[in-house]
């Protein structure tokens, strides 16, 4: 007897699943133009000039991490977020 149930409730999770995953690729269809922000609503903030400076360090760092790394200068077990806490704290003060 158990196993007979246990059958039904298998074919009957193997039945109900395709039907599931169709539902769920059809609704994803529908949602893109529901789900889109409306760009009028509002509008960027200018960046800061602390937001525009940092990000320029930022740069200038990233460019020479990538530099140091290609010609193999970084030293063994730093990483980006090391390198760049030095050098922010250098760039900061020059």
């Amino acid at each position: 007897m158990l196993k007979v149930i246990a059958a039904a409730l298998t074919s009957a999770a193997l039945v109900a699943l395709p039907v599931a995953a169709t539902a769920q690729t059809a609704a994803p269809a529908a949602k893109p133009a529901a789900t889109q922000p409306d760009k009028s609503a509002k509008p960027k903030r200018a960046v800061s000039p602390g937001q525009a400076a940092m990000r320029e360090r930022q740069k200038k760092c990233g460019a020479e991490w990538r530099d140091a790394k290609a010609a193999g200068k970084v030293e063994k077990g730093q990483t980006w977020p090391k390198f760049w806490s030095a050098c922010n704290k250098r760039l900061k003060g020059a």
